[in-house]
C-alpha cells in the first residue's frame, strides 16, 4: 500500500533519475520483506534505485537466513548504512522531494487497471469503476510473483482464507498462490499455511513468476476472450501480459487484498465494512489479518534447487542441438565499425507506453528464451506505430508495403543496412528483461531515441553495444517522418557528457538536424566500441 500510495503520487515516470530513500518510524516498522516488495516496486515509479537503512528488520532476516555473517559484518559498520541523523531531522534541506506518508491513516489501494500508477483506494472502487466502465465482478485473485511472494505475505493472506473457511464462506472469484522460492514454498506448507489455501479451493502455482509475465495458460484463444477483471499482487498489470486478454483489467493491491477481493468476488468489496453471506445465510464479515515477518519454526527446505558450478570448467563444452526451437548458442556482437552511422532506415516511430512488454512479450514467447533468433520474432509487436495507430504494423522501406515489424527488420538486416527506433517518455518502462534490448541488437537496430528511457531498459541497450539516445528537446519527435533515414554523426568523438547529432534525411530531399543526449560513461562507451559489455569481457579474459 505504500508503493501504491507512492506511485499513485509520483506515477510510473515520477522517479525517473532519482533515488527514492524511505526513513521515518514508519519505515523502521516495516519488516525487511515488506521493504523489499516498496524497492522492488521502484522500478513501477522509473526510480534509478530505492532504498532504506539497515535496521534491526534486516539483521533478523539476515540471521533467519542462513547468513548471521553478513548481519555480524553490517553490524560493525551500521551507522555507515543508513541517513545521518541530520538528514532525517531536516530532509527538506538534503532532498529534492519529500513525500510524507501517515500509515496509521493509510487506507489500502488497488491500482489500475492497465497501468500500476493509477490508483483508487479500497471503499471507493464503485463509482470509479462504474464511470469507467471496468467489470466489479472479479474472476482471478493471483498472489506472489517476486514482489509479493515472502513467508509474512503469504502468512497474512492465509489469515483471510482461514476466517472465509472457519466462517463458511465460499470463495466467488478463483485464487492461485506462487510462493516466492522452493524455501518459502516448503516452509508455507511444512507450516499449514498452503493448506489453507487448498481448503479455500485455491490452486498451488510453482514457485516462478507465472501469470506475473503470461505464463498462465488461462484462455485457449486470448485475443478474443471476454472483458473482465482480476487483481494480484504483483508489481506490473500491463494490458495483455497476465493472460494475453487485452480486455483483461487487472488490478494491483497487498496480498491481503487480494485474498478479501477474491473471496467476495467483486472489485468494490470494502473488507473494513462490508459483510458477506456464508453457507448458513448469515451476514459475516472479515477480521484484519494478521501474520508472521519471519518463520516461528524457522526456514526449512529439502531441496532449493542450486545446482553448484564445476570448480573447473576449462574442460567443459555447452554442446546444443543446432535443430533446436528452444537453445541456441549465442555469438558476439559485430563490434563499432570505428565511423558514424550513415543511411539508418526508420524500423518504427513507437506512440505512447512502450513497456518492455511492448518491445519484447512475454508468456509463450518465454519458451524461446534461450534461443535469441527464434524470439526475436516478437520483437516490438506490441509497440503502436505513430504513423497508422496500429501494432505490429510498420512501412517496409523496400516494398513500400506495410508489414509485421520482425518482418521488415529482417528485411533489412539481409540488405546489409541498419535500423533505428524512435520512442516517447519512459521508455523501456517494467521488466529488466534483457531480451528487449538483445533482440533490436540482433535485428540489426543500431540506435534508440526517445523523449526519456527506463534507467533499467537504458542500461541494458547499452549493455548490447546500442545507442540509447534521449532527444534535447522532445519536440524533435515530431519531426521524425515515415520514409526518413537517418544519420549519426560524433561517434568518433563519442565521449561522456558530449551530445552526439542526428540528421533526419526526408524524402522531399530536406532535413532536419536533432541533438541526443546520451549518459554514456567511458566503460559504456567501451562496451559499444566492442561491440557489447560482454565482447568486451571475452576480450579482456581470454
Amino acid at each position: 500500500d505504500v508503493i501504491l500510495k507512492v506511485a499513485g503520487i509520483l506515477s510510473v515516470k515520477g522517479g525517473t533519475g532519482a533515488i527514492v530513500e524511505y526513513f521515518g518510524e514508519g519505515a523502521t516498522s516495516m519488516s525487511c520483506t515488506g521493504k523489499g516488495t516498496i524497492c522492488n516496486m521502484g522500478a513501477e515509479i522509473g526510480a534509478t534505485t530505492s532504498t532504506f537503512g539497515y535496521d534491526d528488520s534486516m539483521e533478523r532476516y539476515l540471521r533467519a537466513t542462513g547468513r548471521a555473517e553478513v548481519a555480524d559484518l553490517a553490524n560493525q559498520v551500521r551507522e555507515h548504512l543508513t541517513g545521518d541523523a541530520e538528514v532525517y531531522a531536516h530532509p527538506e534541506q538534503y532532498f529534492d522531494q519529500v513525500i510524507e506518508i501517515n500509515l496509521s491513516e493509510l487506507k489500502p489501494h488497488m491500482n489500475g487497471p492497465f497501468t500500476p500508477d493509477l490508483d483508487t483506494k479500497v471503499g471507493e472502487m464503485k463509482e470509479k469503476a462504474e464511470a469507467n466502465g471496468w467489470p466489479l465482478d472479479v474472476e482471478w485473485g493471483l498472489i506472489g510473483s517476486c514482489t509479493n511472494s515472502s513467508y509474512e505475505d503469504l502468512s497474512r493472506a492465509a489469515s483471510i482464507a482461514k476466517q472465509a473457511v472457519d466462517k463458511g464462506i465460499i470463495m466467488k472469484a478463483q485464487l492461485g498462490i506462487n510462493p516466492g522460492s522452493e524455501t518459502v514454498r516448503y516452509t508455507a506448507e511444512r507450516d499449514g499455511l498452503l493448506g489453507i489455501f487448498e481448503d479455500l479451493n485455491a490452486v498451488i502455482f510453482t514457485n516462478a513468476c507465472g501469470p506475473c509475465i503470461g505464463q498462465w495458460a488461462r484462455y485457449s484463444d486470448p485475443k478474443n476472450a471476454p472483458k473482465n477483471s482480476i487483481i494480484h499482487s504483483f508489481n506490473r498489470n500491463f494490458s495483455k501480459r497476465a493472460d494475453g486478454n487485452p480486455n483483461t483489467h487487472a488490478f494491483v493491491a497487498s496480498p491481503e487484498i487480494v485474498a478479501a477481493i477474491a473471496i467476495s468476488g467483486r472489485l468494490d468489496f470494502n473488507p473494513a465494512t462490508d459483510t458477506l453471506i456464508n453457507n448458513k445465510g448469515e451476514a459475516v464479515m472479515l477480521d484484519e489479518p494478521t501474520g508472521f515477518e519471519l518463520p516461528p519454526k524457522g526456514f526449512g527446505v529439502e531441496d532449493n534447487g542450486y545446482l553448484a558450478p564445476s570448480e573447473d570448467g576449462s574442460g567443459l563444452s555447452v554442446k546444443v542441438d543446432p535443430n533446436s526451437k528452444r537453445l541456441q548458442l549465442l555469438e558476439g556482437f559485430l563490434p563499432w565499425e570505428g565511423r558514424d552511422l550513415k543511411g539508418l532506415k526508420l524500423l518504427i516511430k513507437a506512440k505512447g507506453k512502450c513497456t518492455t512488454d511492448h518491445i519484447s512479450m512475454a508468456g509463450p514467447w518465454l519458451s524461446y528464451r534461450g534461443h535469441l533468433d527464434n524470439i526475436s520474432n516478437n520483437c516490438l509487436i506490441g509497440a503502436e506505430n505513430a504513423f497508422n495507430g496500429k501494432p505490429d504494423s510498420i512501412l517496409n522501406p523496400y516494398t513500400a508495403q506495410y508489414e509485421g515489424v520482425p518482418q521488415v527488420a529482417r528485411a533489412i538486416k539481409a540488405s546489409g543496412d541498419f535500423s533505428i527506433v524512435f520512442g516517447e517518455e519512459n521508455y523501456g518502462e517494467g521488466s529488466s528483461r534483457e531480451h528487449a534490448a538483445m533482440e533490436p541488437r540482433f535485428l540489426a537496430v543500431r540506435a534508440v531515441v526517445v523523449k526519456s528511457f527506463a534507467r533499467i531498459h537504458e542500461t541494458n541497450l547499452k549493455k548490447q553495444g546500442m545507442l540509447g539516445l534521449t532527444f534535447a528537446d522532445p519536440a524533435d519527435y515530431d519531426l521524425i517522418q515515415e520514409t526518413d533515414t537517418f544519420d549519426i554523426l560524433g561517434l568518433e568523438s563519442f565521449a561522456a557528457g558530449v551530445p552526439l547529432s542526428i540528421v533526419a534525411h526526408h524524402a522531399d530531399g530536406t532535413s532536419d538536424n536533432i541533438t541526443a543526449n546520451h549518459t554514456y560513461n567511458e566503460a559504456q562507451i567501451d562496451w559499444f566500441n566492442a561491440g557489447s559489455a560482454l565482447n568486451l569481457i571475452k576480450q579482456q579474459n581470454v
